[in-house]
């Protein structure tokens, strides 16, 4: 790791590097959204912009790292607010409410929700983040998927048809948007029957 530039300040190790690198991009993104570049980046650090690219190769590699570790954060205040809620249609239900009241609020992961990126590469890059991220907040919820017959490839599935509905409702909320109890109560009666136990007990 290089010592100079870091307006004076240097990191101890590429970890505090790639970590300082990653703070100064969700900066840019909170102020500029996806149109922030690596210019930005090393302008905020007091570096230059080729000492960004020896961690990051791209400024599309940036974002998704950026909006990697904004999912990982959201994901675990998303498990917080659900912790105890074991009933499967309530946890889907209040999970997918609660994405929906608290994305607006958070530009990192619009990025990974809404389709249409412009650079076709980085939609597919981002539409798998997506992904893994769904796949994680499904199974954070404190549901026994097991002992409801599912298996990890229903999960898999059930995960992106739930990101499909969250990116169906940032793209279009509704007229007017539902909020609130309204929304729960569509998403308990529509959504909920997705997730009913797959196979009955036997016995």
């Amino acid at each position: 790791m290089r010592t100079h530039g870091w307006s004076g300040a240097a990191p101890a190790s590429d970890e505090e590097a790639i970590s300082r690198i990653l703070d100064a991009a969700s900066k840019a993104i909170d102020a500029r959204g996806a149109d922030f570049s690596i210019a930005d980046v090393a302008r905020t650090l007091g570096v230059t912009r080729q000492t960004v690219y020896r961690y990051f190769p791209s400024t599309d590699a940036l974002l998704v790292a950026a909006a990697v570790r904004a999912a990982d954060d959201f994901a675990n205040r998303v498990e917080a607010h659900l912790r105890g809620i074991t009933d499967p249609v309530e946890a889907v239900t209040e999970g997918i409410a609660t994405a929906l009241e608290w994305l607006p609020k958070d530009k990192h992961l619009g990025l990974l929700i809404v389709p249409g990126r412009p650079n076709p590469h980085t939609e597919s890059v981002t539409g798998d983040v997506a992904l893994d991220f769904a796949h994680s907040m499904v199974r954070r919820f404190d549901v026994d998927w097991a002992g409801l017959g599912y298996t990890d490839k229903e999960l898999d599935e059930l995960a992106e048809h739930l990101l499909r509905i969250i990116q169906s409702f940032v793209t279009d909320p509704g007229r007017p948007p539902r909020t609130g109890v309204a929304l729960r109560d569509y998403l308990r009666r529509w959504v909920g029957s997705a997730v009913r136990p797959v196979r009955q007990p036997s016995g």
